[in-house]
Formats: C-alpha cells, sequence, structure tokens
C-alpha cells in the first residue's frame, strides 16, 4: 500500500515530482486535506446574536439573518489570522482578540427583506456561483384552515403574501423581486424551489403548478412557463378559443329546449371550462400510463382485460393523485404533503405525486402511502417514465446513478466531488450493509427513495465529508444540510487511508457552530 506522508511540506514536495493520473488531479489536491485539519478551538468567543444559515458553496460569503427575521446580514471571512512557529503551539494561548467575531468575520452589509408582517424564511437559500447571486424569500404566516377556492388542493395551508429576492451578494444589491399570493411553497430545507444554472423551478403546492422562471445575467426574473393545469403556451388560448366556438354554435341552435338553453348559459359563464377537464399534466400521466399498458399485449381481448384491471379500476386513484413531498415533524409526528420538483437536466423534471389520501393527518409510518416519481419534458410536455416508490427499478437507477440525481450546475466544479453511494466505495458498502440487515425489502426500496426529489443545494463539499479521506459518523454529522440532535458524544473524523488515525474531533453543543464554520471555510483553501 502507497504511504502518504503526513508531513506537509513532504507531500508538497511529492507534489512537484510527480504526475497524477489523467482526470485526478482534483482527488489528489484534495488529499491535501488529511494534513490541513482543524486543531484549536476557541471558546466563549463573542458572537453577534444572529440566526447563521450556511456558508455559500465557494466559502465566500457567510449567511446570517437577525434575530427578528427582518433582516439579511452577510460577512464574508478573514481566513486564518494567527500563527505559530514553535514545536509545541498548544502550549500557547491566542491573544484576545481572537476571542471576537469580527477578527475572523468582515460584515459586508445588512439589508432589510422583510416588511409590514412579513418574516424572512431561515431555512430557504439559494446560490447561483456564475453570478454569486442569492435568492431570499420572505412570507406572511401561515392560514391552515383556508378554504379551497379556485381550484386549490383541499387541506393545504394558504400564504397570503410570498416574495422571492434576488440580490447580489458583492454589494447586497435587490435586484429583483417574485410574489406569490395566496399560495403555498414549501421553503424548509429548500423543498419547493429548485436552481439548475439559470433556470428555477417554483412548486406551487396549493394550485399543483410548477412556475418555472429564469434569472438573466442582468438579475431579472423572468417567467417562462407554468407546468400544471396547462403544459404548452397555447393551452389555455386554444381551450378558450374552442369554448367560445361551442357558446356560439349553441346559440345558433334555436329549436333547443329550454333546458339546453341554461346549460348553453352555463357554458358562457366558464369560457375556460376548467370543470370540464383535468389538468395538463394530469392528462400526459394517464396518457402514460395508458399507452404502456396498451403496447404490453398485442392480443385485443387480452390488451382490454389488462387495461380494466390496471388503469380503469385505479381511474380515480391516479386523477387524485397530487404533486408531494412527505417529511416528518419530529416533534408532533404528523406528516405533511409538501410539493417538491427538482431538474434531472434543462429539459427534464422528477416529479413526486402522492394520494390526497397522503395529506396532512397524524400517521407514523408516511411510507404506506402511495407515491409514485415521474420523469417529464418540459420540451414535449410528454411524461417519459413513471415508477412507484416500490419499484425495484427505480431503485437500482438510485444505487447506481445516484449523482444523476443530485444535478448540480455546470458552474461548480467542487459539488462533483460529494460523496455518494454511486462514486465512492466506502458509501456503497455502507448503503449495502444497511440493506442486508432490512427486515423487509421492500420497506427498505421505499424508505431510500423517499428522497426522491433531493432538495437543492442541500449537502456540503466540504472535503473533511469525502468518505475516501474520512470516516466519520453520519448518523451525527455529513454532508446534507439537515438539524440533527445534539449528543454528548464527540464526533471523530478518523483517516481513511493508512494509519487510520483519529485526524480531529468536534465536541457538539455550545462550540458546535465554530467547528462547522471551519470544516466549511477551509473547503476552498
Amino acid at each position: 500500500m502507497y504511504y502518504r506522508s503526513s508531513n506537509i511540506a513532504a507531500r508538497i514536495f511529492d507534489r512537484q515530482i510527480s504526475t497524477p493520473a489523467p482526470g485526478t488531479s482534483v482527488h489528489h489536491a484534495r488529499r491535501f486535506y488529511e494534513n490541513l485539519v482543524p486543531s484549536y478551538t476557541v471558546y466563549e468567543v463573542e458572537c453577534p446574536d444572529h440566526s447563521f444559515r450556511k456558508f455559500t458553496d465557494d466559502g465566500q460569503y457567510l449567511i446570517s439573518f437577525s434575530r427578528n427575521h427582518q433582516e439579511l446580514i452577510v460577512y464574508r471571512p478573514r481566513w486564518l489570522s494567527f500563527s505559530c512557529n514553535d514545536d509545541d503551539c498548544d502550549k500557547h494561548d491566542l491573544p484576545s482578540k481572537a476571542r471576537r467575531f469580527d477578527s475572523f468575520f468582515t460584515q459586508l452589509y445588512c439589508v432589510s427583506l422583510a416588511s409590514c408582517n412579513e418574516l424572512i424564511c431561515k431555512d430557504f437559500f439559494l446560490y447561483m456561483d456564475s453570478n454569486q447571486f442569492g435568492l431570499f424569500a420572505t412570507s406572511t404566516a401561515q392560514i391552515h384552515d383556508a378554504p379551497a377556492v379556485g381550484g386549490a388542493v383541499q387541506g393545504v395551508p394558504s400564504i397570503e403574501k410570498i416574495t422571492f429576492h434576488l440580490l447580489r451578494l458583492e454589494d447586497g444589491e435587490i435586484l429583483d423581486r417574485k410574489v406569490f399570493s395566496n399560495d403555498f411553497v414549501n421553503l424548509t430545507h429548500n423543498m419547493g424551489v429548485f436552481l439548475y444554472d439559470d433556470l428555477l423551478a417554483i412548486v406551487s403546492l396549493r394550485y399543483q403548478t410548477i412556475h418555472i422562471l429564469q434569472i438573466r445575467d442582468s438579475g431579472n426574473l423572468v417567467h417562462v412557463r407554468a407546468i400544471g393545469e396547462f403544459c404548452r403556451e397555447d393551452d389555455e388560448l386554444f381551450l378558450n378559443s374552442n369554448a367560445q366556438d361551442i357558446s356560439s354554435s349553441d346559440k345558433n341552435k334555436q329549436h333547443q329546449s329550454t333546458e339546453n338553453h341554461v346549460e348553453n348559459q352555463m357554458h358562457q359563464g366558464q369560457p375556460h371550462m376548467g370543470n370540464s377537464f383535468l389538468s395538463g399534466i394530469k392528462q400526459r400521466l394517464l396518457s402514460f400510463i395508458f399507452q404502456g399498458l396498451w403496447n404490453e399485449e398485442s392480443d385485443d381481448t387480452l390488451r382490454m382485460q389488462r387495461l380494466r384491471m390496471k388503469f380503469y379500476f385505479h381511474f380515480q386513484d391516479y386523477v387524485d393523485l397530487i404533486i408531494w413531498k412527505t417529511m416528518r415533524n419530529v416533534t408532533s409526528c404528523i406528516y405533511s404533503i409538501l410539493g417538491q420538483v427538482q431538474f434531472l437536466d434543462r429539459h427534464h423534471l422528477l416529479i413526486k405525486f402522492g394520494s390526497v389520501d397522503g395529506g396532512p393527518q397524524v400517521s407514523r409510518n408516511a411510507d404506506h402511502h402511495p407515491a409514485f416519481v415521474a420523469v417529464y419534458n418540459m420540451d414535449t410536455t410528454e411524461i417519459v417514465s413513471f415508477y412507484q416508490n416500490s419499484a425495484d427499478e427505480l431503485y437500482l437507477l438510485f444505487e447506481k446513478f445516484c449523482d444523476h440525481f443530485h444535478v448540480t450546475s455546470r458552474n461548480s466544479m467542487y459539488m462533483n466531488f460529494v460523496s455518494s453511494h454511486s462514486n465512492n466505495i466506502h458509501a456503497l458498502e455502507q448503503l449495502r450493509s444497511i440493506k442486508d440487515k432490512a427486515s423487509n425489502s421492500s420497506q427498505f426500496v421505499k424508505k431510500m427513495l423517499a428522497s426522491l426529489p433531493f432538495s437543492c443545494q442541500s449537502l456540503s463539499p466540504s472535503p473533511y465529508f469525502d468518505q475516501s479521506l474520512f470516516r466519520f459518523d453520519d448518523k451525527l454529522i455529513s454532508a446534507t444540510d439537515r438539524h440533527r440532535q445534539s449528543t454528548d458524544h464527540p464526533i471523530k473524523f478518523i483517516l481513511r487511508n493508512y494509519p487510520h488515525s483519529l485526524k480531529f474531533k468536534i465536541k457538539p453543543g455550545a462550540h458546535y457552530f465554530q467547528a462547522v464554520c471551519i470544516l466549511n471555510i477551509k473547503m476552498t483553501r
């Protein structure tokens, strides 16, 4: 086995005289973090009373919000400011100014985002790497018992005003805003919004609509299309024109009965015939299921039997499917329907559908609710594939090609090195170990596929989370951006390669934030 020196000077010399294999230069550079590890903890640091969100993926900005959730405060790391030349630096105390937050971070600006009765959504933040734009959201309070009017889904909360703010992070200038009124978008952990390059997908759960926006280089939010009731840009125009033609034709039939005349007047009051048609996305879904079953049999008798058993019998179940995402509230154990969609590329969306029966209710296991995943082509407006959440075929795709689900911007090269079971042998062994221990294979598949679609920018590219470099307990800490319950046990990072020694550890608790800051700050240095 090749032994890599623990002396960084020796490793730099080795880098000068040797050339890594083609395509491995970034992996070779990341191995230097085996030597560059946190080795000192500063306690009782005078930190501002803010709600810290996260670092941008390039490590250049630290995003935080004021405690009243009205203002955005952005800091820039000042990087390392102190050094020691002695042999035993642990015996020396850092200067007193090292215990101040402003010794490590410089405040760039403070911007007021929320107005009137709005509050900043502290769990929502998306970063556009190419232009260094930041997307933030403010909203009013939820109305849980809002009536389902105008085509809204029954039981889904309503928010009077949701505002998306696009900022230039360099100076905090607000470039554009997008407002949604009397709607519901799930902003927790970016679940209802997905950013891919310059395309932005916002899911209106209340009205079952996917809004596609484009972020221009000028900083403008331009509405591209809305997918839901209609799929093509001219669908609404065609249906309205057809309804008017039908209405005009009925008027010319003077010999009709009075009952038919009354019905004709009803058509005049509803020219869009919204109650007569399923939504465009639902029609595409039913068409895909029907054609798939039709093509499975060549004999007409067997074909009709199959359609009766697997299509017409479940027709209403397919009609009742809505875009959703199940998430557990740890405190109340309530499972809610939360809309989520993700980009697979610039043309395809991964959409999760669930039954209305899986709506807001008390349940101990969300896996029991029926759920389906569909791939939708925005250009052709067709459903490309459709799977149930227990399909072994979908799980095999998830296991072998997980990185294709964790889609990243073409400008974020470092995001390609996030460890997953499709690019890291250690993560794959861990997944298969969990699979072997599972008592029920079907429930295991459902549990793994419950994470689809993935939340946008939910992974950290820090090399300290690279499982080819370090081994750690992913139940306590991982690259996934989510809350975890603090424990009394230190989080240990053990060298994956020889000599498999403990490189550093983090003690959860009051100084947990400072330690995580170090993990993120050092990732680009």
